[in-house]
């Protein structure tokens, strides 16, 4: 009786892939609401427009649309060779172009402006680098050759993220680079590489932390935000406080007060803290279990990839969604310091939506061209899964005896 109600249970997704693309759907559709919850008070201030956020939030979305769909359609294995090149080059153009005609805004230069609208070409990167990474592993991986630090990906990574550096936004490159860095860690470099670049990672991070005095005073004012309530940790301690105060069920939408000039930035890096204080520990939950739920089949496409660059590719993407999101929660909830990383889907970005957009339709690529068999490196190499020769003794002949 029991065998017969679980096989008769109904499956919430035929795929993987099928279940991504809902994940990342319903993660839009709370991302909407917050963001306009959020936004609505500032929009009004500055253009006298309370929809004027939520506005460009659909108009990134309706262009992020049709890029996953293009993106899911579209076989991830013919986004190598050239495709990818020109990737990388109009990449670090456009990176470039930032220092030479880039927007300044809150004491950087992050931003080209175009027909109006601005965007992140740093967000951009983030994928450029995860595809660039992935092409070369992937194909080592399939070939079961050595995978070593002293390669090209690398360098292509550190140069995004030192242009990136110069903006300054320490938090992007840092995404950039770790997520090129993680890939090679999980494709397997030899132990020597791996205590170099631990080594060497803790002594980079120390210099780039004292390197700017206003790094080293995000650090102080994390490990007491409340020593620094009006300076530094101001972000932090209006971000906790609205975090407590949104209780089981939360205030309500629209009724948060930390949006009423209380919490900066509550519409992009600190959406969350809005979340949590209008929707509170129900809808945080909810949200927790839906990006656990997009990290388990994500891994499930990379475990089943029809070759190493698949696998690679969902890994990476997998990391980059998902990590950001634990980053700016973590970021958000003072567990780290300050780093101005979004949370995917919740945050206001125009770039950033599309990106992720691009990023989870290539994710469904992957898994709609996946196998029923667990991805094992070199099992793809010609030859890979035929038997080694064996060499056998010939019996002794009768005209030899």
């Amino acid at each position: 009786m029991s065998e017969r109600k679980v096989r008769s249970f109904p499956k919430l997704w035929v795929s993987p892939a099928e279940a991504v693309f809902f994940i990342a759907g319903i993660l839009f559709l709370i991302g909407t609401v917050n963001i306009f919850s959020a936004s609505f008070v500032l929009g009004g201030q500055l253009f006298k427009d309370g929809y004027f956020f939520i506005t460009r939030h659909l108009i990134s979305f309706a262009i992020g649309f049709v890029v996953m769909v293009a993106a899911a359609a579209i076989d991830y294995r013919r986004l190598q060779g050239g495709w990818l090149l020109l990737a990388i080059i109009t990449t670090i153009g456009l990176l470039l172009a930032v220092h030479v005609a880039g927007v300044d805004a809150n004491g950087a230069r992050r931003w080209l402006s175009l027909a109006g609208f601005k965007f992140q070409p740093s967000e951009i990167a983030k994928l450029t680098a995860i595809m660039t990474t992935a092409a070369y592993l992937g194909a080592r991986l399939d070939r079961g050759r050595k995978i070593t630090l002293s390669s090209l990906p690398l360098g292509v990574a550190l140069v995004m993220g030192v242009l990136v550096l110069k903006q300054p936004d320490m938090g992007t490159a840092a995404v950039i680079v770790g997520l090129c860095l993680v890939l090679y860690v999980l494709a397997g470099i030899p132990r020597q590489e791996r205590y170099y670049l631990g080594m060497s990672a803790a002594a980079m991070i120390v210099y780039l932390v004292y390197a700017a005095s206003y790094r080293a005073e995000r650090i102080w004012a994390w490990l007491d935000p409340w020593a620094y309530q009006q300076t530094t940790g101001y972000q932090t301690v209006q971000s906790l406080l609205a975090i407590g105060s949104g209780g089981l069920f939360g205030s309500g939408l629209g009724m948060g007060a930390s949006k009423f000039n209380y919490l900066p930035e509550a519409h992009t890096d600190f959406a969350f803290a809005v979340l949590c204080q209008e929707m509170g520990f129900v809808g945080v939950m909810l949200v927790l279990v839906l990006l656990g739920a997009l990290a388990w089949y994500g891994i499930q496409i990379a475990s089943r990839a029809a070759d190493g660059y698949g696998f690679m590719l969902a890994t990476g993407i997998t990391a980059l969604v998902v990590g950001q999101a634990v980053g700016n929660i973590a970021m958000v909830s003072g567990v780290i310091p300050v780093t101005g990383v979004p949370l995917p889907f919740i945050s206001f970005g125009g770039t950033s939506l599309i990106v992720n957009c691009a990023a989870i339709g290539l994710l469904i690529s992957v898994g709609r061209r996946m196998t029923s068999k667990v991805f094992k490196p070199g099992a793809r190499c010609f030859g890979a899964d035929r038997p080694r020769l064996k060499l056998v003794k010939r019996p002794p002949r009768p005209s030899d005896a």
